[in-house]
């Protein structure tokens, strides 16, 4: 392979010569191949994103020259349009606080704005990626300022896709707001539920989560940007901060602001602990849900049979006409890898030492993946089941009729408890209705006691 000789400070190495990124790129490609996965797209979106921030809040202070500006934010702009994505090679296990990733994003920019300048790659006589992509920055404040960034953007398509999952299961409960379930405790057959609550419980649930997330993306809109290497902004110009922080708040569509304490925003992951948390929550409540509907979608004959929910895919390579609920299985797997995830930032956020926590790429990583898969989960699980999810009426009737543990809490306040369970023995032994049983043993007049049993006025509450 063709290379080119470059120099750090560290001495020479071989770059490949058509390469935007420099010397310490390669570096990390020779000491970092950890995972073979590559930095998520809009974390690199978001490191651009301050870079180019970064150019015109320098230039509007006098300190960067007009052509190096125009130079560097054509550059960005062509990142930020999906040009040289294949440029960011660093692997997301890296040097401590982000360093390798965050000189590969300088050398790419400033690669490509020496070339834009009629200059080669590798020589930086236009464009410097330490003096003047860099300009009034550090690692220290451009990874945690791009990593807040990047996950306002992905965690914004969670919270929209709870929103709609949310809004589905509203529709279905008012659908069948009136159709009378078994209720279940323990797995026991308990007191009758209609599905209009037992799906509007679980909108109510999503849309919680929704709401606990939101509230911790406000916490991301926080920047520390200008605090350069240690929080107290040393080599950055006095607006720096605002500047850029309102650049950003406009191509976001944000209430970015720069942070009130910049030497704690280095110092502290707790918002990026809080919005995992958020995630960790909401596949908490997506993963119960998911195994509520694989228990009510079971059998169909020799299970509970009382939801149906469309086929996506054959169910088994032996078992002809098998049918699984692959989908909320697959989402079931995504939770887990969301609260797991959710480990590996809290170990990361509570490692760091003094000014700084240097776990930040591994802390990013986790919380990029969680936002990605569990946002395309939710979609899919939407989309796929949840949209063409509908009600047995008749296997639920089937199921109500057959269980007198259902219904026979109501006749408690009336006959005791002791009687009342006597009764739903005497059903279960004799495999007789409740109302037969309870008839025949004269506990009441028969039209007080079907107006008793009657299960639709027991899902309101109250003595029957």
């Amino acid at each position: 392979m063709a290379a080119r000789r470059e120099k750090d400070t560290l001495g020479e190495i071989d770059v490949p010569a058509d390469a935007l990124w420099g010397a310490q790129t390669q570096r990390a490609i020779e000491n970092y191949p950890i995972s073979g996965y590559k930095p998520f797209p809009a974390f690199v979106r978001a490191m651009v994103r301050v870079k180019r921030a970064g150019a015109l809040a320098n230039a509007k202070e006098g300190r960067l020259e007009p052509k190096r500006r125009d130079a560097i934010v054509a550059a960005c702009d062509e990142i930020l349009t999906g040009k040289h994505q294949d440029q960011f090679v660093v692997d997301v296990f890296h040097s401590g606080a982000g360093v390798s990733f965050h000189m590969n994003v300088n050398e790419v920019i400033a690669n490509r704005a020496n070339q834009i300048c009629g200059g080669g790659l590798g020589t930086y006589e236009h464009v410097n990626p330490n003096d003047h992509v860099n300009m009034s920055q550090s690692t220290n404040d451009v990874t945690p300022t791009a990593m807040r960034l990047a996950h306002l953007e992905l965690t914004k398509t969670v919270v929209e896709e709870l929103g709609l999952i949310a809004a589905v299961l509203t529709r279905k409960a008012t659908e069948y707001a009136n159709v009378v379930k078994p209720g279940r405790t323990h797995l026991q057959d308990a007191v009758p539920i209609t599905y209009g609550q037992e799906l509007g419980a679980w909108a109510h649930r999503i849309t919680g989560a929704s709401v606990r997330l939101s509230a911790g993306r406000a916490e991301l809109c926080e920047l520390g940007i200008g605090g350069t290497a240690a929080g107290t902004g040393l080599n950055a110009a006095p607006t720096f901060r605002e500047r850029v922080c309102a650049y950003l708040a406009q191509w976001y569509g944000e209430p970015i602001v720069p942070a009130k304490d910049l030497v704690a925003s280095m110092q502290s992951m707790a918002p990026f602990v809080r919005i995992s948390s958020g995630m960790r929550t909401a596949a908490i409540e997506i993963s119960q849900i998911c195994n509520d509907i694989r228990l009510l979608v079971s059998g169909p004959r020799t299970g509970f049979g009382e939801l149906v929910i469309p086929a996506v895919q054959p169910g088994s390579s032996i078992m002809p006409g098998k049918v699984n609920p692959a989908i909320a299985e697959m989402v079931n797997q995504v939770c887990f890898q969301v609260i797991g995830n959710d480990t590996a930032v809290a170990w990361g956020a509570q490692a760091g030492q003094l000014e700084l926590n240097v776990m930040m790429p591994g802390i990013n990583y986790a919380v990029c993946f969680s936002a990605t898969i569990l946002a395309n989960a939710l979609r899919q699980l939407r989309v796929k089941t949840l949209e063409g999810l509908r009600v047995d009426e008749e296997r639920v009737k089937e199921l109500m009729d057959a269980s007198p543990s259902l219904i026979v809490t109501a006749l408690s306040p009336h006959i005791g408890y002791a009687k009342a369970a006597d009764l739903v023995k005497k059903a279960l032994a004799q495999k007789r209705s409740l109302i037969d049983v309870a008839l025949e043993e004269k506990v009441m007049p028969e039209e007080k006691l079907r107006k008793l049993l009657d299960p639709l006025p027991m899902t309101r509450g109250g003595v029957q």
